[in-house]
């Protein structure tokens, strides 16, 4: 006896996956940014440090954890790059030894396109109140720090120097324009000019240079001591795209911004 049309019918709609067509695979994401998430270390000091300076008893670390990179090996040089003595030279043993560390943190400036852009700064106090900052802009498709000459042309480098060179003596001229239009004490500004003198913004300092969707900002660190860091210029000169353009690779990890 033959079945009823209705029942094949049935049969068929509701046969075994084995008759249903492949699941179609979703398009995998872009691996182009990383995951970072925050460790705290809290620094407990004893012994002598404790009792010569109770106030300094306990400092904070605060540390990238970088995940989420699909090439491992990649992921691997991150990681290295952003290890707590690769920042200011010091490990936490050695922190935890000395008793100048009060804080110390970071910041993600950027972090897609395949560029982590990342500062760290760390504050403390010995005979008197300081800080540091160290930065970091690294090619997320080689695990590299982006250095003058993977960003921008090799031969127009001198170029992009005098560039920069050019709003980094703008800054030293408003200081000092500023100093002495406010009628500052004639020492201030003698002590300034002579600050000053000692400043000079060479080729090498491009290589420190911070990413964003915008542009990129030129950082130099005239590492004025405490007691005339009133006077230190600011030591940031942003350049949008479209004004690096001639001079950007377009191989290289900013060539994307310019196309």
């Amino acid at each position: 006896m033959r079945l009823p049309w209705l029942l094949v019918l049935f049969l068929l709609l509701f046969a075994p996956s084995s008759f249903s067509f492949p699941a179609i695979q979703a398009t995998p994401v872009q691996n182009d940014r990383v995951v970072v998430r925050p460790r705290t270390i809290v620094i407990v000091r004893r012994g002598k440090i404790v009792k010569e300076f109770p106030e300094k008893k306990r400092a904070t670390i605060k540390l990238p954890v970088i995940s989420g990179l699909s090439d491992a090996r990649v992921l691997r040089k991150v990681q290295s790059i952003l290890e707590i003595k690769n920042v200011f030279d010091t490990s936490v043993a050695e922190y935890r030894e000395d008793n100048w560390l009060e804080e110390l943190d970071y910041k993600v400036n950027y972090n897609q396109n395949h560029i982590l852009d990342i500062t760290f700064s760390q504050s403390g106090v010995g005979a008197y109140p300081d800080s540091q900052t160290k930065h970091f802009a690294i090619n997320l498709k080689n695990g590299q720090v982006i250095k003058a000459t993977d960003a921008f042309i090799p031969n127009k480098l001198d170029t992009l120097a005098a560039l920069v060179k050019t709003k980094f003596d703008a800054e030293l001229a408003q200081i000092l324009r500023e100093l002495t239009e406010s009628k500052s004490d004639p020492e201030d500004i003698r002590i300034a000019k002579e600050a000053q003198e000692a400043l000079e913004f060479k080729l090498s300092d491009i290589d420190d240079f911070s990413i964003g969707d915008k542009g990129v900002t030129f950082l130099y660190d005239a590492g004025y001591p405490h007691a005339i860091q009133a006077f230190e210029p600011n030591g940031k000169y942003f350049f949008s795209y479209s004004e690096l353009k001639p001079l950007i690779r377009r191989d290289g990890p900013l060539g994307q911004f310019i196309r």
